[in-house]
């Protein structure tokens, strides 16, 4: 059955184009709707609407596009930008498939492909025993191929995307991005921080091989961005100095006293936010002023393969750190927060109570979410990008998705 793929908000970077020349070749109609000039200016070769509009009106413009286009299908990266929000819930009521592409689950050689949502929003079930009863059936040989996708390549897409925008005041004077910060304001952040990484690397190395090899009980946060959709829409906090205070005074009240606590920055973090003051300010108010560690960089893998608990919101390190089989305990609700992966009680209990995952559980848990949401390739490097695209079509051409076809 030849489709008609409606494209929505995409990456910064050609990878919506490249799927769309494929679709197009394979017979299938294609069409999309620009928000804003840096939308304009990676859609080329393709028929496409301009929505100038505000958001309350996106709905009808969606219907008649829908219904003009005879739109069988929808493809949008991420679930929670506000056009997205109102898109995912009109198109059920017209019978159009909704295909969320977002960040993988397991990195850096995957991306996520789920039909209707995506993270809190998956439709992957929360039962460990369906895990583990489908896990055991599953016959998939997991097989990736590798492919090196520099920063750099991805930075340069970024820049040229919101250069574009400049123009959106002219053309799209009701555009308002779905980023809490503005572009400006976080490569300024960038160009700040990134000449600065060059003094911590060989201290924040020396203190993770410290406590590697020395083996003291240690505890990590591996902290996200500010501006993370998870954090914002799928978690009680409001940034991450909330978290911090919440897990320090935690950590002061239940964790042994011979235990530290490192936190780790992100690796994108665009420092508007100091770290380190702020954490040496709130260690000492809850006396911890020596038992608490911070990293702006560093090999994570190796700090989380001795460490006694990883504390995450819902960060796709939590992946990582079971995977390596430490102990972690989840503050929102990812879909790895399962009963025999995650630590189920309180944070307080944690410190002394943790216990290490279920390594057959999250195997096949890991097998089964690559199976079903998963697609080897990525959004931004020539080979990552047509690894994508090759490996996403049979998908979004399918009458069944991955997953549905173990329910």
């Amino acid at each position: 059955m030849k489709r008609h793929f409606l494209f929505l908000q995409g990456v910064c970077s050609p990878f919506f184009l490249s799927l769309a020349d494929r679709l197009r070749a394979d017979g299938h109609g294609v069409i999309k709707i620009n928000f804003n000039v840096g939308d304009l200016a990676y859609w080329q070769r393709h028929r496409a609407y301009a929505y100038r509009g505000q958001l309350p009106e996106l709905p009808d413009f969606l219907e008649e596009v829908y219904r003009k286009e005879g739109v069988t299908d929808q493809i949008l990266f991420g679930d929670l930008r506000p056009v997205h929000v109102q898109a995912v819930g009109k198109a059920a009521a017209f019978g159009v498939r909704n295909h969320v592409f977002e960040e993988g689950y397991f990195r850096p050689h995957w991306i996520t492909l789920e039909r209707e949502g995506v993270n809190n929003n998956s439709l992957l079930p929360r039962d460990p025993d369906w895990f583990w009863r489908v896990g055991g059936k599953l016959q998939s040989r997991i097989d990736q191929v590798h492919f090196n996708s520099p920063f750099k390549i991805r930075a340069m897409h970024d820049v040229a995307y919101h250069v574009a925008g400049i123009l959106n005041p002219l053309l799209f004077p009701n555009y308002r991005t779905h980023a809490p910060v503005n572009a400006a304001v976080e490569y300024l952040g960038y160009i700040r921080r990134l000449p600065m990484l060059r003094f911590w690397k060989l201290k924040d190395a020396a203190l993770i091989d410290s406590l590697v090899t020395q083996a003291p009980p240690y505890f990590v946060l591996p902290l996200q961005l500010n501006g993370d959709a998870q954090i914002r829409y799928h978690s009680k906090f409001e940034g991450m100095e909330s978290v911090i205070d919440f897990v320090l005074a935690s950590f002061a009240r239940g964790a042994p006293s011979s235990a530290r606590l490192v936190i780790k920055n992100h690796p994108l973090d665009m420092w508007l936010v100091d770290y380190h003051r702020f954490i040496k300010s709130l260690a000492a108010h809850y006396g911890l002023e020596e038992r608490v560690d911070y990293l702006e960089s560093g090999n994570l893998d190796l700090l989380l393969s001795k460490a006694h608990g990883v504390v995450t919101v819902n960060s796709t390190v939590g992946g990582i750190s079971l995977g390596l089989g430490c102990p972690t305990i989840c503050l929102g609700d990812p879909i790895y927060n399962l009963p025999g992966l995650t630590f189920q009680g309180s944070l307080d209990d944690f410190w002394m109570e943790h216990r290490m995952p279920d390594a057959e559980l999250f195997r096949r848990f890991r097998e089964i979410v690559i199976f079903a949401t998963q697609v080897n390739g990525g959004f931004y490097c020539d080979r990552g990008i047509a690894l994508a695209v090759e490996n996403s079509v049979r998908i979004l051409c399918s009458d069944i998705s991955p997953l549905e076809s173990l329910m």
